[in-house]
């Protein structure tokens, strides 16, 4: 499996990434991003650049590949709906369309985020936009685009955030992990296991398009 990832700075992504390196049904793993990872591996290229709407200068980069893992994405805290809009709705859809056309077998994999709303009308701005960008990449004619719900993470393998209030938290609830995931099986998975569950679901799909804690965990164990 030849795997476009996009995020692989960021915490989700580079706990994504690892899972790919150490899988052997990946072969290789362009990592798209703005700034290094910091890893270096045989499997791994990385494409770093500051434009991702326009794709025009790509060349003949984007073609040849099985799956993208789409592990980009902010905050909404400080955003308003235009401009959340654009960074997360756009920038996705920019960046699929691209992809769609160079590769049309490719298989998406989107990090969407638990309490999205698929009508596109509840009264979470951030939802209704994730909602949005979802149902945009289901409509796309890709063989198959699955949607990765997956709650609060737990990072393993050293995997840390850049935001340090988060990553503070983390670590504060680092112990309380195993059994909160014990207790909210919908909520709560691992980075390892939304990685691993991510390769699977590129490689032989899944019942749904739509992945939630729970299925995640059951696709790319704990």
């Amino acid at each position: 499996m030849r795997v476009i990832l996009f995020g692989a700075s960021g915490m989700v992504g580079m706990g994504v990434l690892l899972e790919c390196l150490d899988d052997p049904r990946v072969e290789s793993v362009l990592a798209v991003g703005r700034r290094p990872c910091g890893l270096t591996h045989g499997k791994l290229r990385e494409w770093l650049r500051e434009d991702f709407f326009d794709w025009s200068d790509a060349g003949d980069r984007l073609a040849d590949l099985d799956a993208c893992f789409f592990c980009l994405g902010v905050s909404a805290a400080g955003l308003d709906e235009a401009a959340y809009t654009r960074l997360t709705h756009d920038l996705t859809l920019a960046v699929a369309e691209a992809l769609l056309v160079a590769n049309p077998g490719l298989v998406f994999c989107y990090v969407s985020g638990q309490g999205t709303d698929s009508s596109e009308r509840g009264r979470m701005m951030w939802a209704r936009v994730k909602g949005r960008t979802e149902n945009r990449l289901l409509a796309m004619p890709f063989p198959s685009a699955f949607m990765f719900r997956a709650g609060l993470i737990q990072p393993l393998r050293g995997v840390r955030s850049r935001t340090r209030l988060y990553q503070a938290l983390i670590t504060m609830m680092m112990p309380l992990f195993p059994l909160l995931r014990r207790l909210f099986p919908n909520q709560i998975c691992t980075s390892a296991s939304l990685g691993r569950a991510m390769i699977k679901v590129a490689g032989k799909g899944w019942p749904g398009p739509v992945l939630e804690a729970r299925d995640i965990q059951a696709a790319g164990g704990q």
